[in-house]
């Protein structure tokens, strides 16, 4: 027997020495010929291998990449590209749809979920106007990335999560990788003595500018600190994640991103009325008081906003004082320009939109010469709509606003009813830091949009799988259990 093991061992050794010689020939000769790509075959390889063996490796693999994925806008015929996680999304979705083809891969429970059902409906119509487009090309191109992060980062994650290991994964591996830069941003910022304009570009390569940043760092703020408050773990573990917190806290306050520190403050106002449990009936008439007094004040609250004129500044109080600055500050100038510009868009076309994707290069001819600001172009080179609410409206209909606003009311009932019945105290608070970590991006998303970046939708979606997974996979089994 002994003999035998030696005699194989020993074919496979040379087997492994034979493979190694051959690499590197077949290297030598391809570096003569300047082609430098041979190295990364054997990556290639074992990305390959992880994606038919080991697919929730591969995924939590995505998942810590992507924090150090770095976009590539041309990489030849005007196609752009992140990488490495682009690729690799790619790769897992088809292999998942191949699954889909030949097994049951989503389970039923999952399947007929409302969040499920919402996120296919909207995918739905993204198709749909995707083929009405202005830009078909550009729309399909939208469409796909849409589906991979939406395949990857819920349907595939969901399943994995019918494990708390792999809740855990999912947090710290992005976590981790995003502290990670949030230093190589700090350190960079350092270099130029911390000022406000800096503040807009120290973080790339790693995110296009502080807007995308600061949404990524107020998505995981909430859970960081309920994690280290409440969450059941130990003293060693603790101390890494109040670390973590002071690094986040230095890099929110840094980023200058207005839109991220109003949706933390709104995030805490959510978890106070959860805390609380205030009745819904007395939060929607606060509601109905609240818009009643804004109409009824309408005229003295618009002369107000129009006599401030504080630009944003690097002093801290002067920058929040800026947030309601309607009069000078380009920055908010230029987001009314543009929702004009979505208005007036849909106005022309109000079922089908002009294309998903296409808002940037259609949106020129509908801006109003009196909204124009001095960072306004007509290049479609500057961004979108920067909402991710009237984004939809121009680019696929009223029904794309109304299909998105369905997902994200399905995603917030899901996640208070399901906070509202867990049990398990670990789970009942990644529950309410998903949830609290969903709405800093609900309200970010009224004045930015970024789900067709990887770095958001990694938490968007992956914290609806999350919320989902623990309803579907761990609450009612606890309730099956017992009866």
């Amino acid at each position: 027997m002994l003999a035998a093991l030696r005699g194989i061992w020993g074919d496979q050794r040379k087997a492994m020495m034979a493979a190694g010689l051959l690499f590197a020939v077949i290297n030598a000769v391809l570096v003569a010929m300047e082609v430098f790509y041979a190295p990364l075959l054997p990556i290639l390889l074992a990305l390959v291998l992880l994606a038919l063996f080991a697919l929730d490796k591969l995924v939590l693999l995505i998942v810590f990449l992507t924090p150090l994925s770095v976009n590539i806008t041309d990489i030849g015929g005007g196609v752009g590209m992140t990488l490495p996680t682009d690729p690799l999304l790619f790769g897992a979705m088809l292999l998942f749809l191949l699954k889909l083809m030949t097994e049951r891969v989503v389970s039923i429970e999952v399947s007929n979920h409302p969040v499920t059902l919402a996120i296919i409906v909207n995918l739905a119509w993204i198709l749909i106007t995707s083929i009405t487009s202005e830009m078909p090309m550009v729309s399909f191109k939208f469409f796909l990335s849409r589906m991979w992060y939406v395949v990857v980062f819920y349907f595939l994650l969901v399943h994995m999560m019918a494990q708390v290991r792999n809740m855990r994964l999912f947090i710290g591996l992005y976590l981790v990788a995003f502290t990670g830069i949030i230093c190589y941003t700090v350190i960079h910022h350092g270099m130029y003595g911390f000022e406000e304009q800096p503040a807009h570009w120290v973080m790339s390569p790693f995110f296009n500018d502080h807007t995308s940043y600061g949404a990524a760092l107020a998505f995981y703020y909430p859970l960081l600190l309920l994690m280290a408050i409440t969450g059941p773990y130990g003293r060693w573990w603790k101390f890494g994640l109040w670390v973590m917190i002071g690094i986040f806290t230095v890099g929110l306050v840094l980023s200058y991103t207005r839109a991220a520190w109003i949706s933390l403050v709104g995030a805490f106002g959510v978890y106070m009325v959860m805390r609380l449990r205030i009745p819904f009936k007395t939060l929607a008439l606060a509601g109905v008081g609240v818009l009643i007094a804004f109409f009824s004040m309408k005229d003295q609250i618009l002369m107000k906003l129009e006599k401030n004129r504080q630009d944003s500044s690097a002093e801290f109080a002067e920058h929040v004082q800026s947030i309601s600055n309607i009069s000078t500050d380009a920055s908010n100038l230029e987001r009314l320009n543009r929702w004009a510009s979505a208005w007036a868009m849909f106005q022309e076309r109000p079922f089908e939109g002009w294309g998903p994707g296409t808002y940037m290069f259609q949106y020129a001819p509908f801006q109003n010469s009196d909204d124009k600001t001095i960072i306004s172009t007509n290049a479609g080179d500057k961004g979108n709509a920067h909402s991710e609410y009237i984004g939809p409206l121009a680019e696929s209909g009223a029904f794309g606003m109304v299909s998105f606003l369905i997902v994200v009311i399905c995603a917030c009932y899901t996640a208070v009813m399901v906070w509202t019945r867990t049990k398990d105290s670990e789970l009942r608070m990644l529950v309410m830091g998903s949830f609290l970590g969903l709405v800093t991006y609900f309200l970010h998303g009224m004045l930015n949009n970024f789900l067709d970046t990887d770095k958001a939708s990694a938490p968007f979606w992956g914290f609806m799988a999350l919320i989902v997974a623990v309803e579907v996979f761990h609450n009612r089994k606890t309730e099956k259990a017992s009866e």
